[in-house]
């Protein structure tokens, strides 16, 4: 909309015309078919953005939300190896340890990912991976293939946050060995912030926790969306379902594939941009790392602070977001 500032932050993001108008709508029936239904082209459609024909449900919370649903079914008591070189692999850690056994493998932020010592601690008999896959803080893209081959190696469960990648870049659960895969609706997906989708795949399933939290609890989510017409188990909220229903049918008109080359194109035209400006990426790669197709970071030059930039940005109606945490400033 005209004289609307552009957000250029990792998220939320800009939320269209048809998505914000889905929301205004009169309430409807949670319990009914017209509900239903549209909770069901949901998955449907996520489903082709997982690259999975596993189960999926959604939740009204966040993708943190989401990630914590994942570790409270999937990881309670359990060792955890939670792979962190970024702000929300340390978040997935964090979570760990409220429900079972941490062994946290870190990295510098945007360095590459230690996957020797990962296979070391699933050799001792560590019995979950947690991974970002792409690390938002940090602009780098984690190698979802080759944690899952490791973790399938060594039977164990892999959790994968793709908070910032499914609807934007290339997923692949199932081919991935993926088990438990989370996203949130307010990034790639550009619906509003307020709900989180978590496939699950049956291997999971089969390994879930009998102490499982009360409104985060997956099997309750599987109850509710196995009858016809599909439900949650607990008030939805609904005017966000139906935003992402709209926000799902034009990711299905736009075409996946068209999509993400969308996303590659803007963001190598973004570093070509920091490479003719001079100016350094943040990320560190190697052979099994890439630099993000939905967030890029780059290093602040010398002799300007991260608020100076941000603010002189601001004056042109463009938002954009600074470092976090050691990185702030």
């Amino acid at each position: 909309m005209e004289n609307e500032p552009l957000l250029m932050i990792p998220g939320p993001v800009p939320i269209p015309q048809r998505v914000r108008a889905a929301m205004t709508r009169q309430a409807i029936n949670h319990r009914g078919p017209e509900f239903g239904a549209a909770y069901a082209d949901c998955v449907r459609i996520l489903k082709t953005l997982f690259g999975t024909t596993h189960e999926l449900y959604i939740i009204s919370g966040s993708g943190s939300a989401g990630m914590e649903a994942a570790v409270a079914n999937f990881a309670r008591e359990r060792s955890i190896v939670s792979l962190i070189n970024g702000k929300f692999g340390d978040r997935f850690a964090k979570i760990g340890e409220r429900y079972g056994n941490v062994i946290p493998l870190e990295s510098e932020w945007g360095t590459p990912l230690d996957l020797a010592g990962l296979e070391r601690e699933l050799e001792a008999g560590a019995e979950i991976v947690t991974m970002v896959h792409n690390e938002t803080s940090a602009g780098i893209k984690n190698p979802a293939p080759e944690v899952g081959k490791l973790a399938r190696k060594h039977d164990a469960l892999f959790i994968m946050d793709g908070v910032t990648s499914v609807g934007g870049d290339d997923v692949q659960m199932d081919r991935w060995g993926v088990d438990i895969a989370v996203v949130g609706s307010q990034k790639c997906l550009a619906a509003p912030a307020g709900l989180a989708a978590i496939a699950v795949s049956d291997r999971a399933w089969d390994r879930i926790c009998e102490k499982r939290p009360f409104y985060l609890d997956m099997a309750a989510y599987r109850k509710s969306g196995s009858g016809t017409p599909m439900e949650t188990p607990y008030t939805p909220a609904v005017p966000l379902f139906l935003a992402l229903h709209e926000a799902c049918k034009m990711i299905e008109e736009e075409g996946v594939p068209a999509r993400i080359a969308r996303h590659r194109r803007m963001a190598d035209a973004v570093r070509a941009a920091a490479k003719g400006w001079g100016v350094d990426l943040f990320p560190t790669l190697d052979a099994h790392h890439a630099y993000s197709n939905t967030a890029t970071a780059m290093r602040i030059p010398g002799g300007i602070t991260d608020k100076d930039l941000r603010g002189t940005v601001k004056k042109f109606g463009i938002e954009i977001a600074g470092g976090q945490d050691h990185l702030k400033g």
